[in-house]
């Protein structure tokens, strides 16, 4: 069985838009196609006929500071970004998603632009990247434009990129600062290579003993990458002590929206298990910023 008619593998971004535009649609961009792939083999993705192979766009494979941002390329593998000690200084918790996604041999191949363009509630360098606030360049035929990270989604599987004519370039990640950190972990099930049964990350910035300011990503929270704001205000300016940590997990328990799923976890399951998982995270970042 043919899965596409055409394969196509610009060198530049603007020969990628181009293609977009003249290939024989429907038209998808490919990277580590570790997603992809097995969805067209299992026909769970619609036919198509051009495949743009975005893997040697030298645009997509930048990692350096840009001004006050660290820039991360949408194409980078995960494997190489959990190798780059720039990262793990101003990104520990994108660090520690990366770590997660799949196996050795997917890691090797899957970029976080797949990760998050597939936007999906759960995706582990999708928390990782909503909890250290970032943003993201996308490229058409029209020019760039940036936008926050969490306006990039729309529902389960569903964003506002379009197919086809959109690409995401990259990543900016604000550089970390004195008495800043962050964590990412997650549960999973124990045989082979699972998927997340709940996932969270925390940034936060501390003043003596005190909750500065704090970001938690909780997925799959929402049927899009989740914050736990009420959880983020019930600490911001608070003392560090049990008192407030259990009161955020109450604000957290209030709003959260987790659903059953039955190759995954039950909703009351999960909220059992956010309990730990919320305060070793938070209590993780919080004594890596001292």
């Amino acid at each position: 069985m043919t899965l596409w008619k055409s394969y196509l593998q610009p060198k530049t971004l603007a020969e990628a838009l181009d293609a977009f535009g003249t290939a024989p649609k429907p038209v998808i961009p490919i990277a580590g196609g570790t997603d992809l792939l097995l969805d067209l083999e299992q026909g769970r993705h619609a036919a198509i006929q051009t495949l743009v192979d975005v893997t040697g766009i030298k645009e997509l494979l930048s990692l350096e500071i840009r001004v006050d941002k660290l820039f991360i390329g949408a194409g980078i593998p995960v494997s190489q970004i959990t190798r780059v000690p720039l990262v793990n200084l101003h990104a520990q918790a994108l660090v520690e998603a990366c770590e997660l996604i799949g196996g050795p041999q997917v890691r090797n191949v899957a970029t976080l632009g797949g990760n998050v363009a597939h936007a999906l509630p759960a995706a582990d360098g999708t928390i990782g990247l909503l909890a250290l606030d970032a943003e993201v360049e996308i490229a058409s035929i029209s020019g760039n434009r940036l936008m926050p990270f969490s306006d990039l989604f729309l529902g389960p599987g569903k964003s506002v990129l379009k197919h086809g004519e959109e690409l995401i370039v990259g990543f900016y990640l604000p550089l970390k600062r004195d008495n800043q950190a962050s964590c990412f972990k997650r549960i999973m099930r124990p045989q082979g290579v699972a998927l997340p049964i709940i996932n969270l990350a925390v940034w936060l910035s501390r003043a003596k003993n005190f909750v500065k300011a704090i970001r938690i990503a909780v997925g799959p929270g929402a049927p899009i990458p989740w914050r736990a704001r009420s959880a983020e205000e019930a600490l911001m300016g608070k003392l560090m002590n049990e008192e407030s940590v259990n009161n955020a997990l109450e604000a957290l328990l209030d709003q959260v929206g987790f659903r059953s799923s039955p190759r995954r976890a039950g909703s009351d399951y999960r909220r059992h298990l956010v309990k730990t998982l919320f305060k070793d995270t938070l209590i993780t970042a919080w004594e890596r910023a001292a």
